[in-house]
């Protein structure tokens, strides 16, 4: 019996005056991971950490297209090229920091190591948004574009690195943290992972957009860019700090590996295997990947399901059977491909407007302004709604109805809305361009049951 497990069952051992055949029972002093409710006590610092990271990422993407227009003075082509270029790089870098992270740092350390690389590229994107940096006659605008452009690049190329090569790992960290039969916990986990997401998303998207519009420099006063760069920095060096003073408790595993790598080579075996044998005298095989058992004689378990490979006495999901018993849907990409490009399309948009302006006309007389890069906090206020709402009252509703609502499932029933979620949009943006195709301030109104106003404001550059 493990020392954690024992720790488990301390309280119940001293309710019933038991002691363990085995060994004393240990005192809660002895049990450093004894936790709270169950979860062992490292995942609450990466729980904080993922929560102070998004609040950094999310905080800096929201303000990078009025940077372009507005600070850099790029035109709309040029600045939404650039920022879908760093978005890309952002999904594009994770296959980098899991081949790192699976075959040399481990996790941990491909966390420490590219949290650094993300803070320094923060801290460079704000030094570039200072306009005193190059403003050498005082006259308020920079006197040396290309220098704030090269910074930008340089910090935003970090940024993309560090946040994208720790994204494979951290969730998978926390994963790592709970022992056999703490499926529930762990279930959970990922739930309040997926939830300081969008908490610190939404709370990054309010509150950098208000640093913005406050006004700062030594010779003259513009829009404080720095300052809405400077927040997400320190956000990240805060991560990067919580990150390491739970270092003490996590339970750390060295790289075994890559697993694609390792099926490649086994994918390639097989091929070749094949080609050598394909004379009609050798007799064929149940599955062309059974041409790679001579090799690897983890075959039984790699194209099976998890339950055959269970009846065949393996441990499905581990190791190379994992990347192949999986199998990856094509819809679910294509599904994740077209959210993506759509709320990029959409920050790009709001961003143009100036500001919208939300008349309570029932309630309240008066307006309210939230700026175009307030807006993006829609998304995220409704997941963190949406989240505690299915997971606590929807999900175990439908298991109580003996429905088996799997994960599979569920992703279907997501896809499905998104898909209807698309098409309300289309509809929408027809409707857009025949009334106001050029959103100019022709008081584009939308009622709400008759309380809200909502007008749509053209940037004044345009």
């Amino acid at each position: 019996m493990t020392g954690r497990n024992r720790c488990r069952n301390l309280e119940e051992e001293s309710q019933v005056g038991r002691e363990t055949s085995e060994k004393p029972p240990l005192s809660l002093e002895e049990c450093p991971s004894h936790g709270c409710l169950g979860y062992p006590l490292s995942i609450f610092f990466i729980v904080v950490n993922e929560f102070c990271e998004r609040f950094s990422y999310y905080g800096m993407r929201a303000l990078l297209i009025l940077y372009f227009t507005n600070f850099i003075r790029w035109d709309d082509n040029l600045s939404t090229a650039i920022y879908h270029t760093f978005v890309a790089l952002c999904y594009l870098t994770p296959i980098l920091g899991a081949l790192i992270a699976d075959s040399w740092l481990g996790k941990f350390k491909t966390i420490v190591s590219l949290s650094i690389v993300y803070t320094i590229g923060q801290v460079v994107l704000s030094v570039s948004s200072i306009t005193d940096l190059t403003d050498h006659n005082h006259d308020g605008t920079p006197d040396s574009l290309p220098v704030h452009v090269a910074l930008s690049m340089v910090g935003l190329a970090l940024i993309a690195l560090g946040t994208g090569g720790i994204k494979p790992c951290v969730s998978a960290f926390g994963g790592d943290q709970f022992e056999e039969g703490q499926e529930r916990q762990r279930n959970r986990f990922f739930s309040i992972f997926y939830l300081a997401i969008n908490a610190g998303s939404l709370l990054s998207t309010i509150i950098t957009p208000m640093l913005r519009v406050q006004e700062c420099g030594i010779h003259s006063k513009q829009a404080c860019y720095p300052l809405a760069f400077g927040v997400p920095a320190a956000l990240m060096a805060v991560a990067l700090m919580v990150f390491i003073l739970g270092s003490g408790m996590y339970k750390k595993f060295q790289p075994q590996g890559n697993i694609m790598a390792k099926v490649v080579k086994c994918v390639g075996f097989a091929i070749k295997n094949r080609f050598r044998h394909r004379s009609k005298t050798f007799p064929k095989r149940e599955h062309w990947l059974d041409w790679a058992k001579e090799k690897y004689d983890e075959i039984e378990g790699i194209r099976r399901s998890p339950e055959a490979a269970l009846h065949a006495g393996r441990e499905p999901g581990t190791g190379m059977r994992l990347a192949l018993e999986t199998h990856p849907s094509p819809g679910s990409c294509d599904t994740w491909v077209a959210i993506v490009t759509l709320n990029s399309s959409e920050r790009v948009l709001i961003t143009r407007l100036k500001a919208v302006r939300v008349q309570c006309e029932n309630i309240h007389k008066g307006t309210m302004e939230i700026q175009p890069d307030q807006m993006q906090t829609v998304n995220a206020i409704l997941i963190v709604i949406m989240v505690p709402i299915f997971d606590a009252l929807l999900y175990p509703l439908i298991a109580k109805c003996g429905f088996n609502f799997t994960s599979l499932k569920k992703m279907t029933v997501g896809m499905f809305l998104a898909s209807m979620a698309f098409v309300v949009a289309a509809i929408v943006q027809v409707e857009i361009d025949v009334s106001c195709p050029m959103l100019l301030p022709c008081s584009f109104p939308v009622h709400l049951g008759g309380v809200f106003r909502i007008f749509f404001l053209q940037d004044e550059g345009d």
